[in-house]
């Protein structure tokens, strides 16, 4: 007799019970429950149903299922306890593995990360942060819990005005700053008031490009070299150029003064945007800081920033400051209610930036960030004195010139080191694979297009961080050996 029934509750679930065979339905009701335990599929601590619920889904007489409890509870497979039912007993039983089709396992996770992008999640001001949500919830207005403004919190705006004006030198009224939910956020909603086609630094975040392109934008390479972007490949027929001036991402340094004052004549001159990305403005090592671009013609610019790098990326807190004609355009293609950013993270953020807390904890970080920078150098002089670097007087991250040809091995080798690290391959536009297909570059610096790795130095733990040091240099390629040298010409006769 074979019997197939799945209306037992357990714990809310179904378990479906077969009772295989003829003969005394006890035995079989045991064999099944032992089999259920055995497979694991009745972990240790289950509830059984109550006896009385379990003989009527399975047909059996109600003194069948308690003497099959009993038995079961005598041979150490079940524990009942006065009040609190029947259940699988915690003492380890031997489970039988189920088989089940192997599938790929999931690639191991690195042992150290110097992949660029994020500060490291344990130096983050939880007390500061914590002092300035207490101060800022209890001075809260009743609005800033009502459904937001898409402007942003005031408040917020405010801070962000002053004091991007005293660091960065961006002339802005609160009322030009829009806050979005970063600046991925922002380059969306500039794509869609904007349209397109933009140039873009042949270096930089494939992330963007592709999040332009999603909103039906496309973008082509505008060179670079020593001195930033090669901003004289600009066209009329651009719309916008996307531009990281105070330090170009990823292979460093800002961009030459003579270009800021060429992408902003070619701005007003065609009535083009130039969409500055000032990701890691406030991180500054061995030189004054670079102001931004949009303190030239803040009719002509876009500043787009964010609290990703200087506090976290948790935090999903950026600003645009805007020409006034893109101000409106903006709002509304954000829509009539605030969305993307919680109205208590906004005033918090204002009362950390209005109380000091956040001056305090970019020098923490920029103090922090240059001991990492001094450490990555040493090792390499010490180690690698062969690989250049670049890129190190400012930001989170360096670029580490490697021999023709290793780029990918010196990957895979940091690969099986444990390390995660990314080739500078990796942030070249698709475009300028080739140096002349790339607008403006026909004299670019040889710079553009050599191997190298972007390191990130600022997401390991301080106690990992030696280690992760360790292992990229010994995934680093040797010197290379010389060219042999030519033949000596054959002598006349």
């Amino acid at each position: 007799m074979n019997s197939w029934v799945n209306s037992a509750e357990i714990l809310g679930s179904d378990l479906p019970l077969e009772l295989s065979g003829t003969g005394n339905r006890r035995a079989l009701l045991m064999d099944a429950l032992r089999e259920a335990v055995r497979s694991g599929r009745l972990a240790p601590g289950t509830r059984l149903p109550p006896y009385r619920s379990l003989a009527a889904d399975l047909g059996l007489a109600r003194n069948t299922v308690a003497d099959a409890y009993a038995e079961l509870v005598a041979e150490g497979w079940l524990a009942a306890r006065q009040g609190s039912g029947t259940r699988v007993a915690e003492r380890a039983v031997p489970v039988t593995p189920v088989h089940r089709p192997r599938t790929p396992e999931r690639a191991a996770r690195p042992v150290h990360d110097l992949v660029q992008g994020q500060p490291d999640p344990s130096v983050f001001p939880r007390t500061a942060w914590l002092a300035s949500a207490r101060r800022a919830l209890a001075a809260a207005p009743d609005d800033a819990f009502g459904p937001g403004d898409p402007h942003g919190r005031p408040e917020l705006r405010r801070a962000l005005a002053g004091y991007l004006a005293r660091v960065r030198g961006v002339r802005a009224a609160p009322e030009r700053i829009v806050l979005c939910s970063g600046a991925a956020h922002g380059l969306r909603l500039l794509a869609e008031v904007v349209g397109g086609p933009w140039a873009a630094e042949e270096y930089g975040l494939p992330f963007h490009r592709a999040l332009l392109a999603s909103h039906g934008v496309g973008t082509r390479p505008l060179g670079v070299d020593a001195d930033g972007a090669r901003v004289d490949g600009l066209t009329r027929r651009d719309r916008a150029v996307l531009l990281t001036p105070a330090h170009q991402f990823p292979t460093g340094g800002p961009l030459h003064p003579v270009r800021r004052a060429a992408v902003v004549d070619w701005a007003r001159a065609t009535g083009g945007l130039v969409v500055e990305d000032d990701y890691d403005g406030e991180f500054r090592y061995d030189r004054q800081p670079v102001g931004a671009v949009q303190g030239l013609d803040p009719e002509h610019v876009v500043l787009v920033g964010s609290v990703s790098k200087s506090l976290s990326p948790t935090l999903r807190i950026g600003w645009m400051v805007l020409p006034q004609r893109l101000v409106a355009p903006v709002v509304a293609a954000k829509g009539e209610r605030e969305q993307f950013s919680s109205a208590t993270e906004q005033l918090t953020l204002a009362d950390f930036v209005d109380s000091g807390a956040y001056d305090r904890q970019v020098r923490r970080m920029r103090q922090r960030h240059r001991r990492r920078r001094d450490q990555l150098v040493a090792a390499l002089e010490r180690r690698a004195p062969h690989i250049r670097v670049t890129g190190i007087a400012a930001g989170l991250h360096a670029v580490l010139e490697l021999p023709p040809g290793t780029e990918r091995s010196a990957v895979r080798a940091a690969a099986w080191q444990g390390l995660a690290v990314e080739g500078l391959a990796d942030y070249r536009h698709p475009g300028a694979e080739h140096p002349s297909r790339s607008a403006g570059t026909a004299a670019a610096s040889p710079v553009l297009h050599h191997d190298g790795l972007v390191v990130g130095y600022a997401t390991p733990a301080e106690s990992a961080y030696p280690e992760a040091l360790d292992a990229l240099c010994r995934s680093l390629p040797p010197v290379s050996p010389p060219a042999p040298a030519s033949p000596p010409p054959p002598a006349a006769p």
